[in-house]
């Protein structure tokens, strides 16, 4: 509430750090957090909405892989959407607090280009008309999250590599600081690769896990002739996404074979998968 008073014009940096140490340090912190910032972002209030979306931004520069995760779900995507659209509060939303919500997305796309969700809500908002045309982020924007040396980086875990670049770093010679530079650049671009089928794996082992549940759901009240028909379209739809995660989960899978406890979790979503369709089509064939 301090931190988004619309009573201040000034950002409030003292309590945005404290919120950001709140969120660190809470396990559910980052999902806690944009509940709170969904509702602030929402308000009638202009001054309000937007030092939420300040709040949220520090905290995409502050908060780590977790909170960069569940903002990067559709459960927040869309209360961010509803801003914009005319359907819900974009009948209402000032002309300021949109234009900064579109940037905010915008940026996203391309600080977080390995997440799907972010790219494909996007697109839909430029589809709809909503989104005209790509906002030009000004200069003065918060900077894209800080890229610190991960742990377990490859030079900690590579002392050929690591003793190499001490030995170029300290020498005088032009060429040998050329030298560093380049291993520098092509293990950022390794890790960045890393980080990257990281992500993808845990995107789609979760989105498995959310389709799963749901159509397990669906196919209880199927079974016993209770789903409508707009649910009977959702349960097909369903089905047609889980057939296309199959494959993905393939392809994860085989860039996982060194990695056991990556490979284990990766098959046990596949298992989950085929059980489900398994399931969906034995239901349908009976009825």
């Amino acid at each position: 509430d301090e931190a988004t008073d619309p009573s201040t014009s000034e950002e409030n940096w003292e309590c945005i750090q404290r919120f950001c140490d709140q969120v660190n340090a809470d396990t559910e912190g980052p999902l806690l957090a944009l509940r709170l910032l969904a509702h602030k972002i929402q308000s009638p209030q202009e001054g309000e909405a937007l030092h939420a979306l300040t709040v949220l931004e520090t905290c995409v520069n502050n908060c780590g892989d977790r909170f960069h995760s569940e903002m990067a779900k559709f459960r927040f995507l869309n209360e961010l959407i509803k801003v914009l659209s005319p359907k819900y509060y974009g009948i209402w939303s000032s002309e300021k607090v949109k234009s900064r919500v579109t940037e905010v997305i915008f940026s996203w796309t391309v600080w977080f280009p390995q997440e799907v969700k972010i790219q494909d809500a996007y697109q839909m908002l430029k589809k709809q008309g909503i989104v005209k045309e790509d906002p030009k982020l000004p200069e003065d924007k918060i900077l894209p999250p800080p890229s610190p040396r991960p742990q377990n980086s490859i030079f900690d875990t590579d002392e050929e590599k690591s003793k190499l670049l001490a030995k170029l770093l300290k020498s005088s010679h032009p060429e040998d600081l050329q030298a560093a530079n380049r291993l520098i650049q092509s293990v950022i671009k390794e890790e960045q690769e890393k980080s990257a089928q990281v992500s993808r794996r845990a995107n789609t082992i979760s989105e498995v896990s959310e389709n799963v549940t749901r159509m397990d759901e669906l196919l209880e009240n199927y079974r016993r002739h209770e789903l409508s028909p707009a649910d009977q379209e959702t349960l097909q739809a369903l089905s047609q996404r889980c057939e296309k995660l199959r494959p993905l989960l393939f392809r994860l899978a085989s860039e996982a074979v060194a990695d056991e406890e990556a490979l284990a979790e990766i098959l046990q979503a596949s298992d989950e998968l085929s059980r489900a369709l398994g399931q969906y089509r034995q239901a349908v064939a009976s009825q």
